[in-house]
C-alpha cells in the first residue's frame, strides 16, 4: 500500500486551500469522502486524475459537518455530497417524491459499500474499464489510446464513444439527470452551479475526465427541484450478477402524468455511454399519450436509434430496447 498524508478539512473552503497548498509543493492530491473507489485506486496504484498521479495527500472531507444532510424545502431538496447511499435510499421524502433516486442508490454494490459510499463519490467515481484499472496507458490515464476498441469491449459504450469507449459507472447519475438535478461545486474561484447535462462530459470533449470538476473542486451538494403533481419515477438495472457490480444497462425514467396521459417524460440510460445518456427521441413519443404495450415497445426502439456497438457488446442494443420498454410500461 502506498503511504500518504491525511489532511482533515474543517470546511470546503479549507479543503480547497489544503489541496492547492499540496499541489504547490509538487504533491498529488485527492479528496476523500466515503473513499470506497479512491481506496481501490490507491491500492491498485491507478492514476486518479491524469497529471497528478497516485495521491501523496488525501484531503479528508468527512471532518466537515453538515455535508451528510438532506435538507427539505418547498422548492425541493438539497442533498449534501457526503450523504451515504444507504441514508439516501431510506430518506422518506426521497423515497416518496424522488423514487428513481432512492432505487438507484439502493442498487449500488452491496450493503457494506452503501453504508459508507457517498452520493458525490458515486457520481464522481472513475471508470471501471479493466484497461484503465490495470495500468494501461489509455486516455483515462493520460495516454493516447483506447485499448477496448480492438480488445475486450463486452462492457463498453454503444453510445457517445470515441476516442474513449468507457461507460459511466454511477447508478445515481442517470437518476439525477432524469430529475433535472443541479450540482453545487466549490473551488478556488468560489461556488458555481451546473445542470447534469453540463456537469458530465463526453470523451470527445475531454478524453481524460468524465466531468468538468477541476483538480481543486468538490461537489458540495446536489439540488433537486420539487416534483410537479402526478410525477412517477423508477430505476431499473440489469447486471451480470446479483450484487457488487455495475449496470450492463440501466434506465432512469421519470413520467409526469395527467391521469393516465403522459404530460412529459425523461429517460436516461446508464451502462451504455461515457455519460448518463438521455434519449429525447424516445421521450417525445410519450408526450400526450396513454402508455400501452405497443407504445412502450416503440419507445424502446427509439431509445436505441444511433447505437454503435463494438465487436463484443452488440447484446446491449436489444437489452437496452427491452429495459426501456419494460421500465416505461411498469410505471403506469
Amino acid at each position: 500500500m502506498r503511504t500518504f498524508t491525511n489532511s482533515n478539512a474543517r470546511n470546503l473552503e479549507e479543503a480547497v486551500a489544503l489541496a492547492q497548498e499540496a499541489r504547490r509543493e509538487g504533491q498529488a492530491v485527492s479528496f476523500a469522502s466515503g473513499g470506497t473507489d479512491l481506496l481501490q485506486l490507491v491500492k491498485d496504484r491507478t492514476i486518479n486524475r491524469p497529471g497528478s498521479g497516485v495521491p501523496d495527500v488525501l484531503v479528508n472531507l468527512k471532518t466537515i459537518s453538515g455535508l451528510d444532510q438532506v435538507t427539505s424545502s418547498g422548492s425541493g431538496v438539497s442533498i449534501g455530497g457526503l450523504t451515504t447511499l444507504t441514508a439516501l435510499s431510506r430518506h422518506p421524502r426521497i423515497r416518496s417524491e424522488f423514487t428513481v433516486l432512492a432505487e438507484a442508490a439502493e442498487s449500488v454494490a452491496s450493503p457494506q459499500i452503501r453504508n459508507v459510499g457517498t452520493l458525490a463519490g458515486n457520481v464522481c467515481q472513475r471508470p471501471w474499464c479493466w484497461y484503465y484499472r490495470n495500468g494501461f496507458p489509455c486516455y483515462k490515464a493520460g495516454g493516447n489510446e483506447c485499448f477496448s476498441v480492438s480488445g475486450e469491449n463486452q462492457l463498453h459504450a454503444i453510445f457517445g464513444g470515441g476516442p474513449s469507449f468507457i461507460v459511466h459507472p454511477s447508478d445515481t447519475a442517470p437518476a439525477l439527470v432524469a430529475l433535472d438535478a443541479t450540482f453545487r461545486i466549490i473551488g478556488p474561484e468560489g461556488e458555481r452551479t451546473l445542470s447534469g447535462s453540463d456537469f458530465f462530459v463526453l470523451p470527445r470533449q475531454d478524453a481524460e475526465h468524465e466531468n468538468v470538476l477541476g483538480d481543486d473542486e468538490v461537489v458540495a451538494s446536489i439540488e433537486l427541484p420539487a416534483p410537479r403533481t402526478g410525477v412517477r419515477s423508477t430505476y431499473h438495472k440489469v447486471m451480470d450478477r446479483d450484487a457488487w457490480t455495475h449496470a450492463l444497462v440501466s434506465a432512469a425514467v421519470v413520467l409526469e402524468m395527467n391521469g393516465d396521459v403522459v404530460r412529459e417524460a425523461r429517460i436516461v440510460l446508464g451502462g451504455v455511454a461515457p455519460i448518463p445518456w438521455r434519449v429525447p427521441a424516445a421521450e417525445s413519443l410519450l408526450a400526450g399519450q396513454r402508455v400501452t404495450p405497443e407504445l412502450a415497445a416503440q419507445v424502446g426502439e427509439a431509445a436505441v436509434v444511433g447505437a454503435q456497438p463494438l465487436a463484443k457488446n452488440g447484446y446491449k442494443v436489444p437489452l437496452t430496447r427491452g429495459v426501456v420498454a419494460r421500465t416505461v410500461l411498469g410505471l403506469v
